[in-house]
Order: structure tokens, then C-alpha cells, then sequence
């Protein structure tokens, strides 16, 4: 290759740089395959902000998010606000639960517009179940949950024992914020029966946290299987949403992709 060869391959080179740089013609992600919309359900002690990892990912891959902020006094009202995050949206949707969320999103979506469901180390209750009466006989050997005696009918973890219970794998300073920041979690949250589980007839993942000191896996596994999840299992806490949400929005986006 002679020098002027050389000379005008680089010229051009460089022209292309220009040209995008100039134009903003960058590399972008594909568009998402299947359904474009994704609902976030927090579940108890918490509120929707912890999801902020998951939602970058998926926001920067392309998606529509909306977050559902449950005041978690009652089932029905957690129920109510997330059919109307769903209804924000024209298309068809995701409909994603966490811990105590996946009781909301059992009940929420039998919702025409939910297509597929998703739940991330979440309880996924039967008809006529409700948290109460899931966590009524743990395995032998699982951790128990430091939960405080109620308060005028709401319920709080222990904020000396929140980050080895629910944050183990999350940085001090933020299981700290969370173990501070807690939502109170009514009874009535805790006792709402599901009366006709979406997963009977939609579609579902489910991503089991291997070191969780909430929800027994043991517990995880039989609901996902009961549940004919695609399952998927990471290492992780009860928080594995805030410490490892690539894996949490990986699945998301699987669902989403499959779901029809």
C-alpha cells in the first residue's frame, strides 16, 4: 500500500469519526423484541426507589418503565395502584414482583394487558393463600426474619439485624439508608389472600436468591415450581434486586422477549 493510499484511508477514517460525532449517528441498542413495557412492584419494609438499578438497565435497553409505589397497608389497595400503573400504558406489559410483590402481582395480574410475569425471590401464593399462612410452617433450619411485634397494626424489621437479614451482599452505607428509611408493612398486607393466582394462566420467570435469609429458597424453589416458572438462580440476598440487578433485568428482558 503506497503512502497516498495510506494517507487517503485515514482521511476517510477520520471523515466517518466526524460525521458521527457531528450527526449523532452512534452505535444505538436494537430495539427490544416482544413487550416494550415493564411494571416494578416493591414488596414489604421497602419502597419502589431500590429498583433504580434494574431501571437504568432496562430504560438504557430500550424499554418503558413505570414503577408502582404500594403503600403496603392493604392487598387490595397495592392490588388497585398497580392495575392503574398498568393502565398507563397502550401496549401489553410485564408485570415484575418482588418478596411481598409477588403476592400483588399474582392477584393484580390476571390484567389483560400483563402478559408474562416475573418474580425475584418473591412469594407467588396459590388461590387462597396469603404470606401469613405461606410462612406459617418454614422449613427446618431457615432463618427466621427478625420481625418487631406489630405497632398499631403495622410491622417493622429490626434495624440492628436488617442488613444481615435483607441486605447482606448490599453495601453498608445503602442497607443502612434501607434498614432507616422502612416502610411499615400493615397486617393487612400480610394476610390478603390471592383469589385467582395469574400464574395459573400467565406465563411466568422466577429468580431464586441462593443466600437469602427472608424467604427460605427451599420455599422459592416449590413456588416456582408449583408455579411452572422458567427458573433462573443467582447467589444473592433478599435484596438481590439492589446488589446484582443486571442478573434480575437479564431475566426481565427474557420474559419480555418470549412473551406473546
Amino acid at each position: 500500500m503506497t503512502n497516498n493510499t495510506l494517507i487517503a484511508a485515514a482521511a476517510a477514517l477520520a471523515a466517518s469519526v466526524v460525521v458521527t460525532a457531528t450527526t449523532g449517528a452512534t452505535i444505538a441498542h436494537a430495539e427490544p423484541t416482544g413487550v416494550k413495557n415493564i411494571v416494578l412492584v416493591h414488596g414489604g419494609f421497602v419502597d419502589g426507589s431500590g429498583w433504580k438499578g434494574v431501571y437504568d438497565i432496562l430504560k438504557k435497553d430500550g424499554y418503558n418503565v413505570a414503577i408502582v409505589q404500594n403503600p403496603t397497608v392493604s392487598l387490595a389497595d397495592d392490588v388497585a395502584v398497580t392495575k392503574r400503573t398498568i393502565a398507563q400504558f397502550d401496549g401489553p406489559v410485564v408485570l415484575v414482583g418482588h418478596s411481598y410483590g409477588g403476592v400483588v402481582v399474582s392477584e393484580a395480574g390476571t390484567d389483560e394487558k400483563v402478559k408474562s410475569l416475573v418474580y425475584v425471590a418473591a412469594f407467588a401464593p396459590d388461590k387462597g393463600e396469603s404470606i401469613s399462612t405461606l410462612i406459617a410452617n418454614p422449613p427446618e433450619g431457615a432463618a427466621v426474619p427478625p420481625i418487631l411485634p406489630p405497632v398499631d397494626g403495622f410491622l417493622f424489621l429490626d434495624k440492628a439485624k436488617f442488613a444481615a437479614s435483607f441486605a447482606a451482599d448490599v453495601d453498608a452505607d445503602t442497607a443502612a439508608f434501607m434498614a432507616d428509611s422502612q416502610v411499615p408493612w400493615g397486617l393487612g398486607a400480610l394476610t390478603g389472600a390471592v383469589t385467582d393466582p395469574a400464574w395459573k394462566s400467565k406465563p411466568s420467570h422466577y429468580l431464586v436468591a441462593s443466600d437469602d435469609r427472608m424467604i427460605p429458597p427451599p420455599a422459592q424453589r416449590m413456588m416456582a415450581s408449583r408455579a411452572g416458572s422458567t427458573v433462573k438462580e443467582v447467589p444473592g440476598s433478599h435484596a438481590v434486586y439492589v446488589s446484582n440487578p443486571k442478573a434480575v433485568a437479564d431475566l426481565i428482558e427474557k420474559a419480555a422477549s418470549e412473551a406473546k
